[in-house]
């Protein structure tokens, strides 16, 4: 009887419980960004914008530099202007897909510069603190003493238009908020005890920058520069529209909105087109950063 007991108390091996499976963090960021439909769809519409902008020479039914002054101000689905003509009789939709090239590139690419270099000077500074940070940060707060926009079209005036020197001034007017992020994401990472640890084990200053703080910085400076996005494409479109962007006739939904201003009392919806695309995609790119910070915090 007593042997009897103690086989039915044993366990075999292969009937022993399932050990948990532990999560890793991305994996627990994809497990909470899966069940956020409106950040799903919003990331589909994005790709989709994307890569109408990318295919906009097979997708383009019209050559959009090719006026037309007899097809002048034509309206919605008048024939085969899908999205009607401009004050030039070029092709809306055309336009549409090609200044998308453009806005999407001063949206995007500033924004991964100015985390590159803002991102390094922001860690620099929380690490080190003291004169260094004392020596970035005030610098910084020099260019936080002057509004974004305002900012944005003193260095623009100063450098003149054209695409590259746009995107150096996106560029310089994103860093400081991004270099703030990173400080102050540093300054709190730096005093724990996983830094301790590894300066105690005479780990150099490099190594502990890439290995252990930058990792545990990158989260919080990747979320705050993706709701910069849009932010860089609102300024690059109003520079545009000031005609301190790009010049034409490059199409550019910014310069288009500008183009079309005074023929807002003829054609309403066809002057409406540039800031819809401009609209939704900043609406986009908006509600992409709040469901990835959301799904980034650990806590959630």
């Amino acid at each position: 009887m007593t042997d009897a007991v103690a086989n039915s108390l044993a366990v075999a091996p292969s009937q022993s419980a399932p050990t948990a499976r532990v999560r890793s963090y991305w994996g627990g960021v994809w497990q909470r960004l899966r069940y956020d439909y409106v950040t799903l769809f919003c990331i589909a519409l994005i790709i989709l914008i994307v890569l109408s902008a990318v295919f906009a020479p097979w997708l383009a039914p019209f050559d959009p530099y090719k006026s037309s002054m007899a097809n002048r101000l034509r309206p919605i689905g008048y024939k085969q202007f899908l999205l009607g003509t401009d004050e030039q009789g070029r092709d809306m939709l055309s336009r549409l897909l090609y200044g998308g090239r453009v806005s999407l590139l001063m949206g995007i690419v500033p924004v991964i510069l100015a985390t590159v270099i803002g991102g390094l000077f922001g860690v620099v500074a929380g690490y080190y603190g003291r004169k260094v940070n004392m020596g970035i940060m005030r610098t910084m707060d020099i260019f936080f003493a002057f509004p974004s926009v305002l900012l944005a079209v003193a260095i623009s005036g100063s450098l003149g238009g054209g695409i590259t020197n746009q995107m150096l001034t996106l560029t310089v007017v994103l860093i400081p908020p991004i270099c703030r992020v990173a400080e102050t994401a540093t300054s709190q990472v730096r005093n724990m005890d996983f830094v301790d640890a590894a300066r105690a084990t005479g780990a150099s200053t490099t190594s502990i920058l890439f290995t252990h703080v930058l990792i545990n910085v990158m989260s919080p400076v990747l979320v705050y520069a993706s709701t910069l996005v849009s932010i860089s494409i609102i300024l690059a479109s109003g520079l545009s529209f000031l005609g301190l962007g790009v010049s034409p006739p490059t199409a550019d939904w910014g310069l288009m909105l500008s183009t079309l201003r005074q023929s807002i009392y003829v054609q309403p919806l066809v002057s409406a087109i540039p800031g819809v695309a401009i609209l939704v995609t900043s609406i986009a790119f908006n509600l992409v950063s709040d469901g990835l910070r959301q799904a980034m915090d650990v806590k959630a």
